[in-house]
């Protein structure tokens, strides 16, 4: 019997449980469902992974082989920095899984939903670094991404619906899970947020609609970005490192000719360069924003990781030499 190979496969089971349960409309246990089974398979996968690094009895307790450890001791044993976002990630979801039994609210989920796109991405490049085990396989990349229905917390209304010591807890959390995502990078935490913008131009439109001024339904268009933080919260070294950690999940690398011969290697600087040069990055609202208060500046957004990363699994072999030939010869703009 492959122990290890039963943990894993029970891990990419309770995986995707944990995703249906979320992304399914009609459960309203979806916060507390989602924190157990999301829980549940990162503890079956790293037992998987100790077994595969150390021998089956590195997961059982030394005074009995009839207890494995839990997830936090798992946790510790293969992310030894306490201080890395991965980890941080992870426990703090297991908090919410330990109260969730005593009490948890649908407010739950404003607070928590970031922490869990990020959980959700984190599991998927483990589970192929550490198993070698691709999710695309079993479910659609779609369905990788939450659907979340949230609005922003007010506190005037959590107020007006709990208890003061509710209430207290609720609003200690926010502020606690607040300011440790802008401490850390999309590993802790990923912004869950649909946008949706009028455009005449049908090339740069994802999906149409009419407009009916007899319509029960009300859209108010919206002219600027109130905080361009939420969405543009990437420097250019964020991107490099995340298009990387999808080349690398994908068992990519890019090809280069370096001093007349071929070489592979990692997404770059220059590489970076090279796509923000030819596609116009910094002058399309979709990927980029620039702040001119206190000196001038890029952030960019998740959307130019995936813009960028798709590219590239297009054509890994030729893109980067492609985009140096005709760099000067025709700019484009994403998505024409």
């Amino acid at each position: 019997m492959d122990l290890a190979k039963l943990l894993v496969d029970k891990s990419i089971e309770a995986f995707i449980m944990g995703l249906e349960i979320y992304n399914k409309p009609t459960i309203k246990y979806r916060v507390e469902g989602f924190s157990f089974f999301i829980c549940n398979a990162w503890e079956l996968m790293l037992k998987a992974h100790i077994i595969n690094l150390y021998g089956e009895k590195n997961i059982y307790y030394k005074d009995s082989e009839e207890r494995t450890i839990t997830l936090e001791l798992c946790i510790k044993k293969v992310f030894t920095d306490k201080h890395g976002a991965l980890r941080k990630n992870i426990e703090r979801i297991i908090e919410l899984r330990n109260i969730s039994t005593h009490f948890i609210t649908e407010d739950y989920e404003y607070i928590y939903a970031p922490l869990f796109q990020a959980c959700v991405v984190n599991y998927v490049e483990k589970i192929k670094e550490f198993h070698n085990k691709d999710i695309t396989d079993y479910i659609a990349q779609n369905f990788l991404t939450l659907s979340v229905k949230i609005n922003n917390l007010d506190t005037n209304e959590i107020k007006g619906k709990y208890s003061p010591n509710m209430v207290k807890r609720i609003l200690k959390d926010m502020e606690k899970i607040d300011s440790e995502i802008k401490e850390n990078n999309s590993e802790f935490a990923i912004p869950i947020q649909t946008h949706f913008f009028i455009t005449k131009d049908k090339t740069k439109a994802d999906l149409f609609i009419g407009i009916d001024k007899n319509s029960d339904y009300k859209m108010a268009i919206v002219k600027q970005l109130e905080n361009p933080n939420n969405i543009y919260s990437y420097t250019t070294k964020d991107i490099i490192r995340l298009v990387n950690k999808k080349l690398k999940s994908k068992g990519l690398l890019l090809t280069k000719i370096k001093n007349g011969e071929e070489t592979q290697d990692n997404f770059n600087m220059y590489d970076f360069i090279l796509f923000v040069n030819f596609y116009d990055i910094k002058n399309n609202d979709k990927f980029s924003f620039h702040y001119t208060v206190g000196g001038s500046r890029y952030t960019y957004s998740q959307g130019l990781v995936d813009f960028i990363t798709e590219e590239i699994i297009k054509n890994p072999d030729t893109i980067i030499e492609d985009l140096k030939k005709n760099i000067n010869k025709n700019k484009i703009t994403p998505g024409t």
